[in-house]
């Protein structure tokens, strides 16, 4: 259905991503390379300048308690570098040793915050993004996309011995916010997932096949947009 004033256009009404396709090509016995692969094409999809911005908030935190800890370490280094043995003799218990545990602790402390962090507030997220559109009002809508792996699971019938494989997934959670006025007055909210075997999306060789994998990754988005239905398996 064409897009409404409160209904902003969604991915599949744009033409598909201009230029030349880059070739994408994993491991197909690694579910590591493949969901990354498939995280990697969900951001570059809905990044466009059409669809929505991207919020590099959760990036931005981990690399600040990482560096911060590689400052920390590299400061204990360097002191232990630039102070003499002979010269630090004398407060080497005093001073010495307990700057470098308390800077250790600081480290230690750090690392494990990045670690609660990615664990815990991120999780399983792939894509945070935000879009303004403007229709006799300022419409803003914010969406969040998590991904996971489903692995490879059998499952047998009471009428038959044999067991039936199912193939490790790509399974997708989306959770979308339409609103405006200052996002006082809520027009639309929703939560939709998917899962898709990695097969679909790609070949024998491995290689991916982008316009599937994105017209599957737009259905999840219109159908929590209020579109169309996405498919939800196959």
């Amino acid at each position: 259905s064409p897009p409404s004033p409160d209904r902003p256009p969604g991915p599949l009404s744009l033409p598909p991503l201009p230029g030349p396709r880059e070739v994408v090509k994993v491991n197909n016995y690694s579910t590591t390379e493949l969901k990354n692969a498939c995280d990697d094409a969900v951001k570059r999809y809905l990044s466009r300048p059409e669809l929505f911005q991207q919020n590099h908030q959760h990036t931005d935190v981990r690399l600040a308690l990482g560096w911060l800890s590689v400052f920390v370490a590299g400061g204990t280094g360097l002191y232990g570098y630039k102070v003499e043995f002979e010269q630090s003799k004398p407060v080497v218990w005093s001073n010495f040793v307990r700057r470098t545990d308390r800077s250790f602790s600081r480290y230690m402390l750090l690392t494990f915050t990045q670690t609660l962090y990615s664990y815990f507030i991120e999780g399983d997220i792939v894509f945070v993004g935000k879009r303004k559109t403007f229709s006799k009002r300022i419409i803003t809508e914010r969406i969040t996309l998590s991904s996971r792996t489903i692995p490879v699971s059998s499952s047998s019938s009471n009428s038959t011995p044999s067991s039936t494989i199912t193939p490790p997934q790509y399974s997708l959670s989306l959770s979308y916010v339409r609103s405006t006025s200052a996002n006082k007055s809520l027009l639309a909210k929703g939560k939709t997932q998917a899962r898709a075997p990695y097969s679909r999306f790609f070949d024998a060789e491995g290689g991916m096949d982008a316009d599937a994998f994105e017209r599957w990754v737009g259905e999840v988005v219109e159908e929590g947009m209020g579109g169309l239905p996405a498919s939800k398996e196959s």
